[in-house]
Order: structure tokens, then C-alpha cells, then sequence
């Protein structure tokens, strides 16, 4: 059969837009949105509707899933989004031992991912396995430090501790118990408990028993009022450092006057209102904030922004990758690992940002803030 000139036409317009069809770059999302990272996973959930649409002319879409804060189906679901739908790149878990596996389909597939979770181990050390992770959250080690650094020069000497058992909390404590040392602390105690426990009131009175002169809670969400809580409760008076993981108001709602005073370093997003109206990181809260109030009704978060700033550093690399790679092609993928590795003096609502082939966090001290729950709010430590 022989085509005329118009149906020669129809083919070829029918075929260059199935071609733009496929342009589409496609962001998978997995985060925890049921289970006991909800306090994480939900507003990161709604984060979505507030996404940016597109990128360099190209339409972007997001396919958001839930883990249920567990390790199998969030590998599931990772599996999913780089086989079944083809994304460019991954991003999640809401929680360290749920985004450890998905590095390893990270990987496999040579798919970008970009953690919201925090433990250092997510990107260090560097290694094949990590050569496609990046993490948007800063490390452990950089707030671990500064808060320490705090803490000794407060005069504190004796330190107790309790974290959640799993990556966030060893991850402190692995930081802790290395830092305190060279600063002049003494750790009296290493007392875990599940994020889904209702109780810690046993491993409160073992760290009461070491009569520490302050306690160092690793936790986040709302399971780190229960450690604070149950000091309090039972007559402890001394300081309570908390880490990055609480700056939710649902910690301070729950909390009340057992939270009160709590300090902790943070990302510039808790602290935003106290920043000059022209600080770079104040318009970058700003911008975040307009979008998600429009889409949703309400404030945002600190977990919120987790999303929102991944999404904006894969945003930025995506500028050049659609220059040099088709999306949906294993070349654009690899085009976008690498433009991620050149972000550089990226002001997030999570920090200023420069990555390198060997930095897949890309914060320093810059982006640790002082922080303390006063009057029932998050105010910079000055």
C-alpha cells in the first residue's frame, strides 16, 4: 500500500508524538506513609501535590507509593518503579532500613536514588553500591558534631543516651560514642527502644541510675517525646538534647512542658522566621511553603521539605541532563547521577548543598542550626 503526501504526514506526526509521549521524565517516589514512620511518610505524601509539573519543557511524573514502613515492601516497590514503570529516578525511603536495600536496585539498575532518610550509611563510604545514592537529609556525623560541640561547652561532662534500635539511632550512636571522647564526654549509658514501643519508662531509670548530667535522645517524630517524657516524669531536671528528627509540632503538641527547653541542631526550614527576610535560605522555606499551602491548605513540615528538596536537586540536574539524554533512557539516568554530583552552593530548605563524586550529602557546618523548644516553638539557639 502506498501513502500520499497527507498520509504519509499522519504517520510521521502520529510517530513524533509518540516519541514526545515517552519524553515524560519520571520521578518514583517510596515513602513511609503508614506504619510507625507516618509522622515521616504523610506529609512527605502530601508534598507531592506541590511538586513542580515540569522541567526544560519536558512534563514530569510522579509515581508516589507507600512502604508501610517496611523493609520488604518498599524493595517491592522500588522493584516496581524501575522495571514496571520505567522511572529516571528513585526517591525514598522515608526511613534508613527501608532505603539500605533499595540501593542495592539502585544500582542494578542504574537508577539514580536520592534518600529522604538520614543515616550517614546511606552514602558513606563511597563504594559501588552508593554510586548512585544521594541523600538529601545532612549526615549524622556533621549534626552529631555540632550538637556535641555544644554540649561540652556547656561544661557537660557526663552523657547518657537512648535512641531508637534501628539505622537513625545506631547511626547517632556510632557518632556519639565517637565524638565524645575527643571533646571531654563520658556515654553512661546506650539504651534502645523500637520507634512503635508505648514505653520506655525501663530504659529511662537505667539511664537515671548513671545520674548523667544530661541525656542525648536519638529519635525522630513523635516516638521521641517518649525518652523526654518519661524523664521528665520521673524527676529528671537535668538537659535534654534531642536530634534533627523532632522539628515536627506534632513533637511539640504531644510533648507539652516535657519538651520544653529540648535542644537540638536542625536544618535552617525549623528556624526560617528568625533568619532575615532576605537570607537564602529563608526564601528558599518561602517558596517551599507557598506551594505546599496552596496544594494542601496547611504548613508544612521538616519532613515535607525532605521531598520538596530532593525534587529541586534532581530538578536542577535534570536542566543539563535533557540537553545531553532522552528521558527514559539508561543514558539520561546516568546524565542525571552525574549532574547530581555537580550541584554546587544550593541553598535547601535541609542545607546549603555541594555534592562531589565523593560527597553524596554535600552539607557542612553551614547548615547546622542551633535549636531550642521554647514557649512552644522552635526558635534559633542565638
Amino acid at each position: 500500500m502506498r501513502l500520499g503526501l497527507t498520509g504519509l504526514w499522519i504517520v510521521v506526526t502520529a510517530v513524533l508524538c509518540a516519541a514526545d509521549a515517552k519524553a515524560d521524565i519520571k520521578v518514583g517516589i517510596v515513602v513511609s506513609a503508614s506504619g510507625p514512620g507516618s509522622a515521616l511518610g504523610q506529609p512527605q505524601m502530601r508534598t507531592v501535590a506541590a511538586l513542580p509539573k515540569e522541567i526544560g519543557g519536558e512534563k514530569i511524573v510522579y509515581i508516589p507509593l507507600d512502604d508501610e514502613s517496611d523493609t520488604t515492601k518498599g524493595v517491592q516497590n522500588a522493584r516496581r518503579l524501575v522495571i514496571q514503570d520505567g522511572v529516571d529516578i528513585l526517591i525514598g525511603s522515608s526511613l534508613t532500613p527501608v532505603t539500605m536495600p533499595m540501593l542495592d536496585i539502585a544500582m542494578e539498575s542504574k537508577t539514580p536514588i536520592i534518600s529522604l532518610a538520614a543515616a550517614t550509611a546511606i552514602v558513606q563510604p563511597m563504594d559501588d553500591r552508593r554510586k548512585w545514592a544521594f541523600k538529601v537529609v545532612p549526615n549524622d556525623d556533621l549534626m552529631a558534631a555540632a550538637i556535641l560541640k555544644h554540649i561540652a561547652k556547656s561544661g557537660i561532662k557526663t552523657l547518657g543516651y537512648i535512641g531508637v534500635s534501628d539505622g537513625y539511632g545506631e547511626g547517632y550512636y556510632k557518632e556519639v560514642s565517637r565524638l565524645a571522647p575527643t571533646l571531654g564526654l563520658t556515654v553512661t549509658t546506650h539504651e534502645v527502644y523500637a520507634r512503635a514501643d508505648t514505653s520506655v519508662t525501663g530504659q529511662a531509670l537505667k539511664v537515671m541510675a548513671t545520674i548523667p548530667e544530661a541525656v542525648f535522645i536519638a529519635s525522630a517524630g513523635t516516638p521521641a517525646v517518649l525518652p523526654q517524657q518519661a524523664l521528665r516524669e520521673r524527676g529528671y531536671a537535668g538537659k535534654i538534647f534531642q536530634t534533627h528528627g523532632v522539628a515536627t509540632e506534632e513533637f511539640i503538641k504531644l510533648g507539652g512542658a516535657n519538651v520544653e527547653g529540648a535542644v537540638f541542631t536542625g536544618e535552617a526550614f525549623t528556624i526560617a522566621e528568625d533568619l532575615p527576610a532576605n537570607d537564602p535560605f529563608r526564601l528558599a522555606r518561602d517558596e517551599f511553603v507557598a506551594a505546599y499551602e496552596k496544594a494542601n491548605g496547611h504548613r508544612p513540615n521538616i519532613f515535607a521539605a525532605h521531598l520538596w528538596d530532593a525534587v529541586a536537586l534532581f530538578r536542577r540536574a535534570a536542566v543539563n541532563a535533557v540537553k545531553t539524554a532522552k528521558p527514559g533512557t539508561p543514558e539520561f539516568r546516568a546524565a542525571l547521577r552525574d549532574e547530581l554530583e555537580r550541584g554546587k552552593d544550593v541553598y535547601l530548605n535541609n542545607g546549603l548543598s555541594t555534592m562531589s563524586p565523593s560527597d553524596h550529602n554535600g552539607y557542612d557546618e553551614r547548615s547546622a542550626f542551633l535549636i531550642k523548644v521554647e514557649g512552644g516553638k522552635f526558635r534559633l539557639l542565638r
